[in-house]
């Protein structure tokens, strides 16, 4: 269908570049976890597409497609940042509880309590615990994690690549191994909480029931077990166990 003008209908342009947005999403899924929904992304993308069509000026010295995919791009990270939700101050509290579990596990060889925890933060049990319940919704990954200190965005500059160059396939392949040893080591609770909630798809009441605590308790145990992750995966620290990898050994499959 084609205006007056002899121009293809924005609705045939949509039509035509949607496959366009599901590809964008799909390498900029590569870098994100799990929880992240596609279709969220494809969703937001096609918003980006749809400012794209309307802001695009033929003879600026840029094809479409060039222009589009910042604009998609954009409307993807967008949607991203407007979904990190938890509150910054408790976010800076439990990068303290991170440091505070790097520290102890390396002063004592072995994952910390949640006492020598609140001791180290030079808080109460009740007080530590009250945080981890506020944390609810910690990820193990955040947008702002994803930087390399200079105000260049990771996602911006690794989501449009078809490929990855051999050095950055072994450090991803070294990071899933990390995160696999820093599994394994959590404590038995929080490693069974875990598998309960991301591999059975139990919600926080089910997993209650199942380690016969309360719902509360359940959050609670997520949000430290994603800061003892993340204490390994975003620091200095090593899974306690893991065995020191090269680069050769970090080729091993996902």
């Amino acid at each position: 269908m084609y205006t007056a003008q002899g121009v293809l209908a924005k609705e045939q342009h949509v039509a035509q570049y949607a496959p366009f947005v599901k590809r964008i999403a799909y390498l900029l899924m590569a870098k994100l976890p799990a929880s992240v929904d596609v279709d969220d992304l494809i969703q937001n993308g096609m918003i980006g597409l749809l400012d794209a069509l309307d802001r695009y000026e033929e003879g600026l010295g840029a094809q479409f497609e060039t222009y589009a995919v910042q604009r998609i791009r954009g409307a993807m990270l967008d949607g991203l940042r407007e979904n990190d939700w938890l509150p910054r101050s408790v976010r800076r509290e439990m990068r303290l509880v991170e440091a505070a579990i790097r520290k102890l596990e390396h002063e004592h060889g072995r994952a910390p309590s949640e006492g020598e925890l609140a001791a180290a933060l030079d808080m109460s049990l009740a007080g530590y615990q009250k945080l981890l319940l506020e944390a609810r919704g910690h990820q193990l990954v955040y947008i702002e994690d994803l930087t390399d200190g200079s105000g260049d965005d990771y996602l911006e500059r690794h989501a449009p690549a078809t490929n990855l160059d051999p050095l950055a396939l072994l450090e991803e392949a070294d990071m899933h191994a990390m995160l696999v040893a820093a599994i394994n080591s959590l404590p038995e609770r929080e490693k069974l909480m875990m598998a309960l909630y991301y591999e059975q798809d139990l919600n926080l009441r089910e997993i209650g029931e199942v380690l016969e605590v309360s719902e509360s308790r359940v959050c609670q145990l997520h949000s430290q077990a994603v800061a003892r992750l993340r204490a390994c995966v975003t620091g200095d620290g090593k899974p306690l166990g893991a065995v020191p990898r090269n680069r050769a050994a970090a080729g091993v499959g996902h």
